[in-house]
């Protein structure tokens, strides 16, 4: 084996030596040893051979483990490839991790807003690492983040060098850890966490083992770039969908916007009705519409409903409320508490016509829908201006004809059944006069309720008061409807009088005038909501006799100087004789009403004696006082 001394080995002794360095078979000294001896070789030459040996043998050893952990590498390739669930993944590249270092235990943790959060584990029994989360500057991870290369420590608790925090130590205490080494997850520049094996023992790590869990933490870093990578491109196409069918949306609410204003435009032309765009508008979002005029009464819908035309819309607080707001601000308000209910006001710029309300649907109402709302609330408004253009004409022709009608002087009837024929009105068959009093600022909205319910008749405005020629022959039916016409749409009393039933187009003016003056006298005698048979009231009325001339010389005939007593000494007398006889002439029960002691009345009626002479308790003479001071009040002569 020297220059010296030169010894040969056998064929045989070489064979032997080779099948005790194979790989797989276990290496005993003492059989080299003894191939050794047999031959013809010094102890030195025996020493050099078996150091041979052994160092082949270990050759062998960390060729197998190389052979491993490059096996393990490579499956982590292949499952990369195959990127399906992270966390499986991850946990499989963890595991192979701590078998190949034979590690105690090992995790990942992940780098989130400045601190390491684990993320999985293997071999960890304690519920404090699993959930552990590392400040930041904190633990070994504090260390890998500053430097951006692997750290390790064989006694972290004594480790000083290392930031230490309660709440970390405690986790590494209670899993037992002692020895720990740790490697970034690098992607470029960016930290994505830290893979770490860790001992329970004291431990020192050789450079392969760390170039070996760097190695799994580059893997570990690919899984979780791509993840991210796959999250965002995920979002990305999800948003992109989104953005997708929000233009889709936008432009086939574009298209059925188009369509709805060519087919509002063309109800404008044609002099369509708000049925028309009622039902456009419907059709079109596939909600129900109710168009409101601007006494709120429904006047059309779709789908059509029974209350058309008929009582004011029951508008709830909220629908009140947004059509204020609608009012103000010219927009398409939604209706709170609603569900999905939108309303829109349609007006000119000083006057309210009315509204459209919008049902719910499954068409979502978005901005495009508000608009073309909006915009049929515009062509609504054309609509109702055109349409109350028309009315306002026709309601002025209908006024002239009942003024005509009305008056005595008017002669040649068959002038005035020619021009009611033009409008499709028979004068022949009316049969009845009614005669409304209400509130000046309440005849406008009457009005149009009266013409409302009766479409076969004839309303006009005469001498201050709402004037209804119908064609019922019951005058007090007729009379009791158009008092509840006119209560529900106004918030005042009305004074409801049916004249006297006529018989013929000459007779409505007679029946008119009796209508008049009863209405007069029941608004004297303080009654300002009833309904009432002018003829019940006859003898009142004829008691006024030609005039108010001769009224006026009955009451003063007969009171006169009662009258002028009070006038004169500012006293009461008037009120005591009016008492007197409404307690059918009791001074006991007159004082109570006057609020006077007995004897006050006793005298008061020793000062009418005086006045109007010692016989005018009987009798006839009271009946006259009686009358006189009941004229006077209806009269409104006080």
């Amino acid at each position: 084996m020297s220059d010296e001394h030169e010894s040969t080995l056998s064929v045989s002794a070489v064979m032997d030596l080779l099948a005790l360095v194979a790989p797989g078979e276990s290496l005993n000294a003492s059989q080299a040893q003894s191939v050794l001896t047999t031959e013809s070789l010094t102890p030195h030459e025996v020493d050099i051979l078996n150091g041979k040996v052994t160092a082949i043998r270990a050759s062998f050893g960390r060729w197998r483990r190389r052979e491993q952990e490059l096996s393990a590498v490579l499956s982590g390739v292949r499952e990369l490839a195959e990127l399906r669930d992270v966390d499986k993944l991850l946990d499989r590249l963890v595991g192979r991790a701590r078998e190949l270092l034979a590690a105690d235990v090992a995790y990942l943790t992940e780098y989130q807003g400045g601190h390491f959060k684990v993320r999985t584990t293997s071999g960890v029994v304690a519920v404090e690492l699993r959930d552990l989360v590392v400040p930041a500057g904190t633990g070994l991870a504090s260390k890998i983040v500053n430097t951006g290369r692997p750290q390790w420590t064989s006694a972290y608790q004594r480790t000083y060098g290392i930031p230490h925090e309660a709440a970390v130590d405690d986790a590494v205490a209670a899993e037992g850890l002692v020895s720990l080494l740790g490697v970034p997850l690098l992607a470029g520049n960016e930290i994505l966490g830290a893979l770490f094996a860790a001992y329970r023992t004291a431990y020192e790590f050789s450079p392969d083992e760390i170039a070996l869990l760097d190695a799994f933490a580059a893997h570990a870093a690919v899984v979780l770039q791509t993840a991210r990578l796959l999250e965002e491109a995920q979002e990305r196409a999800k948003e992109a969908t989104e953005a997708t069918a929000v233009l889709t949306s936008h432009l086939a609410a574009m298209e059925r916007a188009s369509l709805v204003h060519e087919d509002l435009t063309a109800v404008v032309v044609r002099g369509g009705s708000a049925k028309e765009i009622a039902t456009t508008l419907s059709k079109a979002l596939g909600r129900p519409i109710v168009v409101l005029d601007r006494d709120r009464f429904p006047v059309a819908s779709a789908p059509s409903r029974d209350d058309e035309g008929g009582q004011p819309a029951k508008l709830s607080d909220d629908v009140t409320k947004a059509i204020a707001k609608s009012r103000r601000t010219g927009l398409c308000m939604p209706v709170e508490n609603s569900g999905a209910g939108f309303v829109v006001a349609v007006g000119s710029e000083d006057a309210f016509l009315g509204a459209l309300l919008v049902g719910s649907g499954d068409l979502e109402i978005g901005a495009v829908e508000l608009r073309t709302v909006e915009q049929a609330a515009q062509i609504m408004a054309l609509v109702t201006l055109k349409q109350d253009a028309v009315v306002t004409a026709e309601n002025r022709v209908s006024d002239e004809l009942v003024s005509d009608i009305l008056n005595p002087r008017t002669s040649n009837h068959d002038a005035l059944l020619q021009r009611a024929r033009v409008r499709g009105i028979g004068l022949e068959g009316l049969r009845s006069v009614i005669v409304c009093a209400v509130a000046p600022e309440a005849r406008r909205i009457c009005l149009s309720a009266l013409r409302r319910a009766n479409p076969g008749s004839l309303s006009g405005e005469e001498d201050g008061l709402l004037v209804l020629l119908s064609v019922s022959d019951e005058p007090m039916k007729a009379a009791a409807d158009a008092h509840k016409s006119v209560k529900a749409v106004a918030n005042t009393g009305a004074v409801v009088v049916a004249g006297p039933l006529v018989t013929g187009l000459e007779d409505l003016g007679a029946s008119f005038n009796t209508a008049r003056h009863c209405a007069k006298l029941i608004a004297n005698l303080g009654n300002t909501d009833t309904v009432v048979d002018a003829r019940a009231y006859k003898p009142y009325m004829a008691m006024f006799g030609s005039g108010d001339s001769d009224l006026e010389g009955f009451i003063d005939s007969v009171i006169g100087p009662v009258l002028r007593r009070d006038q004169v000494g500012g006293g009461k007398l008037l009120a005591t004789l009016s008492a007197f006889i409404d307690c059918h002439a009791s001074p006991a029960h007159t004082a109570r009403q006057l609020h006077v002691h007995v004897n006050t009345v006793l005298q008061r009626l020793e000062r009418l004696t005086s006045l109007l002479g010692p016989r005018w308790r009987d009798s006839e003479s009271m009946f006259r006082i009686s009358v006189a001071i009941r004229m006077r009040s209806i009269s409104n002569m006080e």
